[in-house]
């Protein structure tokens, strides 16, 4: 039988093998990272008639090469061009993924890892980051619960849409900071309301309040200024102020419920009524001696509140409420907690009168508002600049002492922001909520409004409430070999012997100047110019084959006919 026969029938295999190859390329032109193959191929095998001789020195001869006849042709391989990425296709689904390097997306069936480059994901009635194809959850990292960070270990299915995900809690307001301009000439800022700053603040379950601060000019050419609690109200603007009885900005009292005290056997210089805050020099120098030592009277009122000596009566916290006396002039209120009363002889507050009765020589305290703090400006080189409150340079901030109360935290208000310039007869001055890097600003419960994948894999999650959250990150695969992965259809690979093994991990697809870009998708890299060329000469191959086989026929046949 002629070996011409066989090579025939071994070319025409070899072609249906190409031609099998070509097919299934074109086919795929439009599937999602379809990665196109080729064949390459190898000799068959040799028949040596004759084995090589070399030169013969005696004789004179040369040598004879080898006497061999080729039995055909096979498939020396077939070869995934997979490191060839293919075009991009826009498609606006934020959850389209196009890699960016040599990674694989790494997906699980429930019961074994696969690698793709087909980044047509959803997110499944579960929650779980899915192939579109055919369910299969995408694998990466989870968060620390306790650092918020990505946490990599094993990698597992992404749940971005976790129950625990589809709200950010709400969180009580603790810091806030005064920034903008007081105008001394300003009329809102002299007058006796004061110029009005509004801060809005939450508690931690998410309700909306509004604090009210007001800034009254104490003395505006040494830079003095008062700030005063004016009230808390609700959404609907109503006051919420009997939630905090006893509330407190900084280390000064404000009261919210009017309170009276009367100190039997005190006489004041006259029987005047004092607006404390409207003439505080005048009350204070009316209780020293022209020698500047406090007056007997004033020894007698810090006595009966306990104290031996009044500059600790005046320095002192003395009670919750002031004392409220008998008609036989014994003490009703015993103790008493949260006035100070230096804080009732000084500038900053308004809201409190000392009325004496002339006929029975008894004094009145009764506070019907809320004491503030003070504020000092520097009026000569540091040009308006922020002092200090409460007389205490450097010191910036007051706390509103909500923390005590239900549901709130204390709130820290600083100030060094604020100048005291001429703008005009205008104060821009305003309180806002958080720091100046935005933290402690509170906020109400926000609702999942959107999720967004970076270029490095990390899912984000928007809420309501303006709050961003990490939900995990998408973990790649990388190989040494990537060619020697196995497909395995449904645009899936499975790692092989020569592939090199998935550690179980992954690795960032950063770490190799690899990124993802979402709203897209990798085409197949099927070059269609290059197939039919291909499949021309495929075509011409497998005819010549059939040329071979059919000639090879015919001399057989004319050896047959010899026997005639």
């Amino acid at each position: 039988m002629m070996r011409s026969l066989y090579s025939g029938v071994s070319g025409l295999k070899t072609h249906q093998v190409k031609m099998d190859v070509i097919g299934n390329n074109i086919s795929n032109v439009n599937t999602v990272a379809y990665k196109s193959s080729s064949v390459t191929f190898g000799e068959l095998m040799y028949q040596t008639t004759q084995n090589a001789s070399g030169p013969n020195a005696l004789t004179g001869t040369g040598g004879i090469n080898a006497r061999q006849i080729g039995l055909g042709v096979q498939s020396g391989a077939i070869n995934t061009s997979i490191a060839t990425a293919g075009a991009a296709q826009t498609t606006g689904n934020p959850f389209d993924i196009r890699i960016k390097g040599d990674s694989f997306f790494v997906v699980n069936s429930g019961t074994q890892n696969y690698f793709t480059r087909a980044g047509a994901f959803y997110v499944d009635g579960g929650g779980n980051l899915a192939m579109t194809s055919n369910g299969y959850n995408v694998m990466g990292w989870g968060v620390d619960d306790k650092t918020m960070e990505i946490k990599k270990g094993t990698v597992q299915p992404l749940r971005i849409m976790a129950p625990s995900n589809m709200t950010y809690p709400p969180e009580a307001t603790s810091k806030g900071y005064v920034t903008g301009i007081i105008d001394k000439q300003d009329p809102d800022v002299s007058s006796t309301d004061g110029k009005i700053m509004n801060m809005k603040i939450y508690d931690n379950l998410g309700y909306e309040y509004s604090a009210k601060l007001a800034i009254r000019q104490v003395n505006g050419e040494k830079g003095d200024y008062s700030v005063q609690l004016v009230d808390v109200t609700d959404t609907d603007n109503k006051s919420v102020l009997d939630k905090f009885p006893g509330l407190k900005l900084g280390d000064w009292v404000t009261n919210t419920k009017e309170k009276t005290a009367t100190s039997d056997g005190v006489t004041f210089p006259d029987t005047t009524h004092y607006q404390i805050g409207a003439e505080p020099a005048k009350l204070i120098s009316d209780l020293k001696g022209a020698d500047g030592k406090w007056t007997e009277d004033l020894a007698k009122v810090a006595k009966s509140f306990g104290y031996n000596k009044p500059q600790e009566f005046l320095d002192s916290y003395v009670g919750g409420s002031v004392p409220v006396y008998n008609a036989d002039g014994t003490i009703q209120t015993a103790a008493v907690k949260g006035v100070t009363i230096e804080s009732l002889l000084t500038a900053g507050n308004l809201g409190a009168n000392f009325a004496i009765d002339a006929a029975t020589k008894k004094a009145t305290i009764k506070v019907t508002g809320f004491t503030g703090s003070s504020l000092k400006y520097d009026q000569g080189s540091e040009k308006g600049a922020f002092v200090g409150i409460n007389g205490q340079p450097g010191k910036t901030s007051l706390t509103l002492s909500l923390g005590k109360y239900k549901n709130f935290s204390d709130v820290t208000i600083d100030f060094k922001t604020s100048t005291n310039v001429a703008n005009g007869k205008n104060s821009t001055i305003n309180a806002n909520p958080g720091d100046t890097d935005g933290i402690g600003m509170g906020r109400k419960l926000g609702k999942l409004i959107g999720v967004s994948i970076a270029n490095n894999g990390r899912i984000s999650a928007s809420y309501s409430n303006g709050q961003t959250k990490l939900l995990g990150q998408i973990a790649v695969a990388e190989f040494a070999n990537a060619s020697g992965l196995e497909k395995q259809g449904e645009n899936l690979y499975s790692a092989t012997l020569n592939s090199g093994e998935f550690d179980g991990i992954g690795t960032d697809i950063t770490a190799n100047d690899g990124a993802m870009t979402t709203g897209s998708l990798e085409m197949s890299n099927v070059d269609l110019s290059g197939e039919f060329t291909e499949m021309i000469t495929t075509q011409r191959g497998f005819q010549a084959n059939s040329r071979i086989i059919t000639v090879s026929d015919t001399m057989l046949e004319e050896l047959v006919n010899l026997k005639r």
